[in-house]
């Protein structure tokens, strides 16, 4: 089992990118374990977050290709931009940017699949199960309801 601490500073300049490198590496590996712990040493309060990984191994039963915009047809467009728009109001709700919650690559992908279930929303690559976890049955949801 491998071993990878990250440090989440709380100050503007650095949290977005702190978050950004660690939801990236999370993207690529297989969470075993993790564990947290606030960090105050009287001039920078930061979050310690320690993550226990396996390599991701590849595997056959994820969707590999990768769309873009230009690849969606009209009724994609429109699945398109409902996730977007509903990504963009539960960051705004969160106060996170809307990439942490996910990619527009992400989100076209989801589009251009169309997922009926949660495991086939699994299926898609680069979506991670974290968020098929977090978002899954709110993206079905929407899905279904177009």
């Amino acid at each position: 089992m491998n071993i990878k601490v990250f440090n989440i500073r709380l100050s503007k300049e650095h949290c977005n990118s702190d978050q950004e490198k660690m939801n990236s590496f999370l993207n690529n590996v297989d969470v075993k374990l993790t564990s947290t712990n606030f960090v105050t040493t009287g001039t920078v309060d930061y979050w310690s977050a320690v993550v226990f990984f396996e390599p991701k191994k590849n595997t056959s039963s994820k969707q590999e290709t990768k769309f873009s915009e230009v690849d969606l047809l009209p009724d994609e467009i429109i699945k398109f931009k409902a996730l977007r728009n509903w990504r963009n109001d539960l960051a705004e709700k969160l106060g996170w940017s809307s990439f942490r919650i996910c990619h527009n690559s992400h989100l076209i992908s989801i589009a251009k699949v169309n997922p009926k279930t949660i495991e086939e929303l699994g299926a898609i690559s680069n979506f991670g199960n974290i968020r098929t976890e977090k978002y899954g049955d709110d993206i079905i949801s929407l899905l279904n309801d177009l």
